[in-house]
């Protein structure tokens, strides 16, 4: 996933255009970077495992009348970077092609690198090879890709530029005398751009004809690898334990003793169930429908969609595009804490839907640096009221949502919250009591933050790791998360009836999505956090975030407490690859980190 960016100009190439394009792109991804240009009549190409604007100090473009290339947010490994070259085609391509070990399979060629991308190229010469013109070529790649396919291709020796795409994140417009294109379209508004037009099907520009085979030139400074190899050992995998709690439980839910604040009657139910308010009853859908009907458009995007990749915003997607019938553009923010597997499923959806996809990336390094330094405060005083201080660094969400706003011009959002996601506990583990009357799964209000921040820097005190240069980025974030005024914000769930079956069926019988191969649950499995926290809740508490959702589920009359029971059975087993993978990119040594939570003391007995 990237930001890809262009222009052609027979004139040359404008410096400040190349400058406004490549500020768009980096907000798409950082971590690498390639360009591929025609200079004083030759064409290069070069890459690097560093910021764009790193490889544009060291390349010059000046009198260059064709530019093109990508800032990148790392996916699927690091050994491969693009443009990609290959069969005399040159391709940047913003996306994930999911399939494209099957396609591999299917192709008669052979593979050279382990990027998804080379297989794009390699269609594309096929294709070329057997008569096909440039645009059926392109067109060829995007009915047999899955996942999504935003591309530039380059046939140098036929003077051709391709850009296709499969959900509409790549625009394209004139200016003085030629053209610029890029991932998004406001970079184009900026520039003055007119006629511009967003790119689907291929279209295919006239360019001065070149070598076959253009040079590559590559750096690599890289000192931290963004992408880890998942090596997974039984050795390691054996530290984790999963004790069986013996501990009292409410008669009518499943939560323990051991959780925050909890009471039982004479009947052994809780308060937390005396006190449940119903949250999935959802208001008519007509009202939903009424609500946007002064959103709808003529033509263009009508609604922004933050989108997580994660179980409950992927079929909200669906609702807003299959039943309300709006046209949404997605905005992903990505912390350095999504996986490649909620990556795919992104991409997944984007490119079924056809749904452009807007990506806001973190200084992945900076902000794993910030995890560390707080994992490593948390590990010497395991508290588990300071355990939602791993996840604060996500909470920019909701900044950087206002900037997509203004860039798209799009005032109407729409949010697939779960309702039942209320975890009153990890508060809860820092002194703050249940809000039972707190209508929505994030807190708010001035009084609120002000006395969690107050309990919060008293438990600080237990560690003074944490006070450590992740302070303002938390700080931050939690302000914008519990602050700032949103406005045309309404929930996709406030209306439509939120079902767990109804939406596993959907995603995965429509939608091909994927499933996470160490756990059970379709719920949190893009998040590269939940695995670590929840076996430190489990292992020090006894339950998880999982136990609190059933008991929802089971108020809710969703499910029997029965069946609640046999389904957190499985889902607090310890999730080994996901923990492992986020040790791993934490640079935090798994087996020092497991004893640390096993040696922490229980609240409860086994």
């Amino acid at each position: 996933m990237c930001g890809i960016f262009g222009a052609v100009n027979s004139d040359g190439i404008d410096e400040r255009a190349i400058r406004v394009l490549v500020k768009q792109a980096k907000q798409r991804g950082r971590d690498s970077s390639g360009i591929v240009m025609r200079r004083d009549s030759e064409y290069h190409a070069y890459c690097a495992d560093f910021e764009i604007d790193k490889l544009l100090r060291r390349v010059p473009i000046g009198h260059a009348d064709l530019l093109f290339g990508h800032s990148r947010l790392i996916t699927n490994g690091t050994s491969d970077n693009q443009p990609v070259l290959r069969d005399s085609v040159v391709v940047v391509h913003n996306g994930i092609v999911v399939n494209h070990e099957k396609l591999w399979n299917n192709t008669p060629a052979s593979r050279e690198l382990s990027i998804d991308t080379e297989i794009i190229p390699a269609i594309i010469a096929l294709e070329l090879a057997a008569g096909k013109t440039p645009d059926q070529a392109a067109n060829k790649v995007l009915e047999v890709a899955e996942g999504v396919v935003a591309c530039a291709a380059l046939i140098p020796e036929r003077g051709e530029l391709i850009l296709f795409s499969n959900n509409g994140s790549l625009y394209a417009g004139d200016r003085a005398g030629g053209i610029v294109f890029s991932s998004e379209r406001y970079p184009l508004e900026q520039l003055e751009a007119t006629d511009i037009r967003q790119i689907r099907d291929a279209v295919t520009y006239k360019v001065p004809v070149g070598a076959a085979q253009i040079p590559l030139k590559e750096w690599s400074s890289r000192t931290i690898d963004l992408v880890p190899g998942l090596s997974l050992t039984s050795a390691e995998e054996s530290l984790l334990e999963f004790p069986k709690p013996e501990f009292r439980r409410c008669t009518k839910c499943i939560l323990p003793e051991t959780m925050p604040f909890i009471q039982f009657d004479e009947d052994g139910v809780c308060n937390y169930c005396a006190n449940y308010r119903i949250r999935n009853h959802p208001r008519p859908k007509k009202e939903l429908f009424d609500l946007v009907e002064p959103y709808r458009r003529a033509g263009g995007d009508e609604v922004l969609v933050p989108f997580s990749g994660g179980r409950d915003s992927s079929f909200a997607l669906h609702l807003i595009v299959k039943e309300l019938g709006l046209k949404p553009i997605t905005y992903t923010y990505d912390w350095g804490m999504v996986t490649d597997l909620g990556r795919r499923n992104i991409s997944r959806m984007s490119a079924r839907l056809g749904v452009e996809n807007i990506i806001v990336a973190a200084d992945i390094t900076k902000k794993r640096d910030n995890i560390r330094r707080n994992l490593t405060a948390w590990l010497k005083s395991p508290h588990l009221g300071m355990l939602s201080v791993l996840t604060a660094g996500d909470k920019h969400f909701f900044r950087h949502i206002e900037t997509v706003k203004k860039e798209t011009g799009l005032q109407l959002n729409l949010w697939g919250i779960n309702p039942l996601e209320v975890t009153h506990f990890k508060a809860g583990f820092l002194g703050v009591p249940p809000d039972f009357a707190e209508e929505r799964v994030y807190s708010h209000g001035a009084m609120k933050q002000l006395r969690y921040q107050r309990l919060r820097s008293r438990a600080m005190l237990q560690s003074p790791g944490y006070f450590n240069r992740s302070l303002w980025d938390t700080l931050s974030g939690e302000y914008y998360r519990s602050f700032t005024e949103k406005s045309d914000y309404f929930h996709v769930f406030d209306y439509w009836r939120w079902d767990e079956h109804e939406i596993n069926n959907t995603l995965l019988g429509e939608y091909d999505w994927e499933l996470a191969p160490d756990t059970s649950t379709t719920w949190r499995i893009g998040d590269g956090t939940a695995g670590f926290y929840n076996y430190a809740y489990f292992t020090i508490a006894g339950f998880t975030e999982h136990d609190t959702f059933r008991s929802n589920q089971i108020r809710e009359g969703d499910i029997t407490r029965e069946e609640a029971l046999r389904l957190v059975a499985d889902e607090n087993a310890p999730r080994y690859a996901n923990i492992k993978w986020y040790l791993d990119v934490l640079g935090i040594d798994f087996k020092d980190a497991i004893r640390e939570v096993n040696n922490a003391p229980r609240l409860y007995e086994t």
